[in-house]
């Protein structure tokens, strides 16, 4: 028979209460505004998004312990995501709803919702990150496998889950997410074109430029890999998040994109402030922004 001294393992240095518990996260009021618009030439939007909110939350059914000692809980996460497609006709419209649709499918039978960000595992995000990778890319291959109209039909996805001040970005493709704090702009996510390869390689920005629509990585029907970008950082209290699809930095630059933020009440104004600005300048393709601002919790909110 096994006794309690067999079966505990001590690893040096890894504190259990941390690594399996934690405390909960700090918990941020956030508000959100989303704007997409077909632009000044294009015949139908190739762009998706989606604003999720996630609850995990304890409440007491049948117990003789006075209430006081078992107060209910609530905590909460949110998912920002944009997904810009292409495939010609309206293939590239349903590879971006596709995406989205697929993530909202397997985000709800992920075996690890991450909420304790207390001791992070990033090797357990990154294969986690790559599996969702390759069932999102499945869910286009069999669509196309059931509808050869739909072969060669691919997709951007951008995702950033949040956990209190905790960030997660996930990326594919040349959609884009950025942190504003002020008038400065952290772009989060690199460009999947061959125009930022040869950037890389040192061939002269004119030339590049040329190529920035060609992708070198994104969620496809032809069944090629895909590569799941994605970092961790930490928010402050009133910064901003944004997303937004090519259609946007196209025609924005990333120091337009802060600025008009400032001027914005709130995250739809600054939304609607974007799309306008881009539609000003031409319009020419699908244009989308999400944004959220994460701000102090209220007093006496039922989050805390």
């Amino acid at each position: 028979m096994a006794t309690l001294s067999d079966t505990q393992t001590y690893v040096p240095g890894v504190d259990p209460k941390t690594k399996y518990y934690g405390p909960p996260p700090i918990q941020v009021r956030a508000i959100f505004g989303a704007a997409t618009h077909v632009g000044l030439v294009r015949a139908n939007n190739e762009d998706h998004y989606a604003v999720v909110q996630r609850y995990r939350t304890r409440r007491v059914l049948l117990t003789n312990v006075a209430n006081e000692h078992l107060v209910p809980t609530q905590e909460e996460a949110f998912a920002l995501s944009v997904a810009d497609g292409m495939g010609g006709a309206a293939c590239g419209e349903i590879a971006s709803r596709l995406a989205l649709s697929a993530a909202w499918h397997w985000g709800g039978r992920e075996s690890r919702w991450l909420m304790n960000v207390a001791d992070l595992d990033e090797s357990a995000i990154d294969e986690q990150l790559h599996a969702l990778g390759e069932l999102l890319n499945e869910a286009l291959v069999d669509r196309a496998r059931l509808d050869p109209s739909t072969a060669g039909m691919g997709t951007t996805l951008t995702i950033v889950y949040t956990v209190g001040r905790h960030a997660f970005v996930a990326h594919i493709g040349d959609s884009r997410a950025y942190r504003i704090r002020g008038e400065s702009p952290l772009r989060l996510s690199s460009d999947h074109t061959l125009a930022e390869e040869l950037r890389a390689a040192g061939v002269p920005e004119h030339q590049a430029q040329r190529k920035r629509h060609v992708l070198t990585n994104c969620l496809n029907s032809k069944g090629d890999p895909v590569y799941v970008e994605w970092r961790h950082l930490l928010l402050e209290l009133g910064d901003w998040l944004l997303l937004c699809t090519d259609g946007l930095t196209d025609l924005v630059n990333d120091a337009e994109i802060a600025h008009e933020v400032r001027l914005s009440s709130d995250p739809q104004s600054a939304c609607d402030r974007l799309v306008k600005l881009a539609l000003a300048r031409g319009g020419k393709d699908n244009v989308t922004v999400v944004a959220g601002q994460y701000l102090e919790q209220e007093p006496n909110s039922p989050t805390q």
